[in-house]
């Protein structure tokens, strides 16, 4: 009682002096039980995801830079009790790797410009241009995405095998391999891919239509007004679909391991494959050539997460 006396004529007095008086601070309340539980089990599930995303990749780097005597008798070591390098030294020794790299590069960035370009066109056209059956069109390009790839494969490889006056092909496309074993027999079918189109629709579908209509008055054609007005407006979607699209292609196995039967043309992928046979299986070299494998995603990653973290937003604000 004494204290709420003095507390208030202190508060008098400073009315009387014209000093403002800053209005009491209001009472923290101390979080209950159920609410620490729950901020204790938010904390403990985000530490166990981390650790079960995160630990393969230690796992890999560590068995990657382990001896192969240390690697079979304490395979769950993640310190190596002697780090050593010649596990990468042997990834490039055994098997021309920097051959397999030079591939996937080719085919990764092939694979990521013509999904650009063609996913872009494709989506431009679904999006900004009235014409008859365009639902219809968008619909199966929908159902195609619930089709699996393995279905395709075989009418795939036919087509690209028998391509006139290629690969030693006559006009009926008969007497040669065609386009196989060559870097058009992976580029080719996924180069204007389903997922692209609706990517890229749904994208710029997002831009306005005002753009294109004074454009039109202007006299402009079609292909202009995609080129010039709305495919530099599309740029952080183009970043993600060209990510994903490398990342695809970079990481594409079965496909490669069908069409290219030279040994100069193989992937990354198909390479590491080699370490591996029926009586034993090099898992230093694996994880070697697994962690250079990995180098050129992550860096893609890194250098273009911020256009991921736009497009995304984009896409998901319309």
């Amino acid at each position: 009682m004494t204290n709420t006396l003095s507390g208030g004529r202190a508060i008098e007095t400073a009315l009387a002096a014209g000093t403002p008086v800053a209005p009491p601070l209001p009472s923290r309340r101390k979080p209950t039980t159920r609410k620490r539980l729950a901020t204790l089990g938010w904390y403990i599930g985000v530490i166990l995801i981390s650790v079960v995303t995160v630990a393969p990749l230690v796992w890999t780097i560590s068995t990657s830079l382990k001896p192969a005597t240390e690697i079979l008798s304490g395979a769950l070591n993640l310190i190596p009790a002697n780090a050593t390098l010649d596990n990468y030294l042997q990834v490039f020794e055994e098997v021309p790797f920097g051959r397999y790299f030079v591939n996937s590069l080719v085919l990764g960035i092939g694979g990521a410009a013509t999904n650009i370009f063609f996913g872009a066109l494709g989506g431009y056209a679904l999006a900004k241009l009235q014409f008859t059956g365009r639902a219809a069109v968008f619909g199966v390009f929908l159902s195609s995405l619930m089709i699996p790839g393995i279905i395709t494969m075989i009418p795939s490889f036919l087509i690209l095998r028998s391509i006139p006056f290629a690969g030693g092909n006559d006009i009926f496309g008969q007497g040669g391999l065609g386009l196989i074993n060559t870097y058009w027999a992976v580029i080719i079918p996924g180069a204007a891919g389903a997922f692209a189109v609706f990517f890229m629709k749904q994208f710029f579908e997002t831009l306005p239509d005002e753009l294109g209509e004074a454009a039109r008055i202007d006299g402009a054609s079609e292909f202009r007004i995609f080129a010039i007005i709305y495919f530099p407006l599309a740029k952080a979607g183009l970043a993600v679909l060209g990510i994903i699209s490398f990342q695809a292609g970079w990481n594409n196995f079965l496909w490669p391991l069908i069409v290219l039967n030279s040994q100069d043309m193989m992937t990354v992928q198909v390479g590491l494959a080699s370490f591996v046979n029926n009586y034993e299986t090099a898992y230093g070299p694996l994880m070697a050539g697994t962690v250079i494998a990995s180098l050129p995603v992550l860096l893609v990653f890194l250098f273009a997460q911020r256009y991921i973290i736009e497009g995304v937003a984009h896409v998901g604000s319309k």
